[in-house]
């Protein structure tokens, strides 16, 4: 059933062509008829080139502030199973254009280079801007055209949904007195389709230090490996039910050789069709675990059978008015509940007044479940060169800011004359 919002008469013209909508670019009229005529327009988006939009839109103004706006536009991006991006922007009337609110997506694939994924989502605001157009002075000064391509074939998926990614990555950085190389390396399978998701991940990672000096020539090594699997079944709009096994070694956690198998459920308060603009998720799980220690633990074990429970709450919101995202994540093991950890991340980001913004960032934690810690001392160049985990009880980060901008409140103009 085609929603309401799409059954307005330009809106469903497009939609019925399906083809690819060129719009014809507004011819000089003058500015100050541009800014009194046309549709004043604010968007909200991360990563959105507006020096390319304002260039293939002239037909709006583009202001700086949500209260001056007849159009809110949200755009928000999800990551899609086959490796592409899932863009969902969301149309908001304002003042005479209240009660004028849409939702179009737009897809881009794994291999569009940006300049295709910039057009593509440019062209998804053009569409959606039309019904705004239409209802203003400038109307008459928009072309709509339409490419239809007869004889359309069915996609068929040769690889059942199936995505794979290959990376290999080294690096290297040389001095006089220090030589430093990098492997990274990951391997990484996907299906998701709407009732199932899976994803299988190899990542592999090994780093090489020499410090040369007058008196002595050290080499210190770094190693990791990690093999990852998710398994997760939708259950409703609500509900998911999912399992993680891995497997993991890590030179700098004092991990010979881990192995996790935790099952877990999750419930999304809000629907699932809704995560871009709004989530609160709280995820359970509980499960086992192997590890087998490079070097003895700080509690004499070489080698340990654990089990271990975990919450996580995460809430998520995005709207004209800003944003915020809350996570909270609460583990311990079941042999000792004082082995546990809390750690809580925030970052919020507000409009308080016409030009004001404030944004906050922080996470904070109380560790006291590094049961892999090697005992003994650690050398000056464990610490230096992050070889080994250093034991703590606590961890804080953060930073605020406010954002004033004041003056005239259009900003159509391009000029890229001397930009960095």
């Amino acid at each position: 059933m085609i929603p309401s919002a799409l059954r307005f008469s330009l809106t469903a013209l497009l939609i019925v062509f399906s083809g690819t909508i060129s719009l014809a670019q507004v011819p000089d009229t003058g500015t100050d008829t541009l800014r009194k005529d046309a549709v004043n327009i604010f968007i909200d988006c991360q990563r959105c080139d507006m020096n390319y939009i304002r260039d293939e839109i002239p037909y709006v103004n583009y202001v700086r502030d949500v209260k001056e706006a007849d159009v809110y536009i949200l755009e928000t991006r999800q990551s899609t199973g086959s490796g592409g991006s899932k863009y969902t922007i969301t149309f908001h009337g304002q003042y005479n254009y209240a009660g004028l609110d849409d939702t179009l997506i737009y897809n881009s694939r794994p291999d569009d280079p940006g300049d295709i994924t910039r057009e593509g989502r440019t062209q998804m605001l053009r569409l959606g801007l039309m019904r705004f157009v239409a209802k203003s002075p400038l109307f008459d000064q928009v072309d709509i055209q339409s490419k239809i391509k007869p004889n359309r074939e069915e996609l068929e998926d040769n690889w059942n949904y199936w995505v794979f990614e290959i990376d290999f990555d080294p690096n290297f950085e040389i001095e006089e007195s220090r030589r430093e190389i990098t492997w990274e390396n990951s391997l990484m399978a996907a299906r998701i389709t709407p009732g199932w998701k899976i994803e299988l991940e190899f990542d592999q990672e090994f780093n090489k230090t020499r410090i040369i000096d007058e008196d002595e020539d050290e080499t210190f090594n770094k190693r990791y490996w990690s093999q990852n699997n998710l398994i997760v079944k939708s259950l409703s709009e609500h509900w998911s039910a999912g399992l993680r096994f891995d497997l993991t070694s890590s030179s700098y956690r004092n991990i010979d050789r881990s192995f996790d198998f935790t099952p877990a459920i999750e419930y999304n308060i809000f629907p699932y069709s809704e995560a871009t603009r709004r989530q609160l998720r709280f995820l359970y799980s509980i499960g086992y675990s192997f590890n087998d220690y490079i070097d003895t633990t700080i509690f004499g074990m070489v080698k340990e059978n654990l089990w271990e429970q975990q919450l996580d709450i995460a809430f998520r919101v995005q709207q004209k008015w800003g944003s915020v995202n809350l996570s909270l994540e609460a583990s311990s093991y079941l042999h000792d509940f004082s082995k546990n950890r809390i750690e809580l991340d925030a970052s919020v980001r507000i409009r308080l007044l016409k030009g004001l913004s404030f944004q906050l960032r922080g996470s904070a934690a109380a560790i006291h479940n590094q049961l892999h810690i090697a005992k003994g001392d650690l050398s000056d160049a464990d610490i230096l060169l992050e070889l080994q985990e250093l034991q703590t009880e606590f961890s804080f980060d953060g930073g605020v800011g406010f954002v004033y901008t004041f003056g005239s409140i259009y900003n159509n103009i391009v000029n890229p004359r001397f930009s960095r």
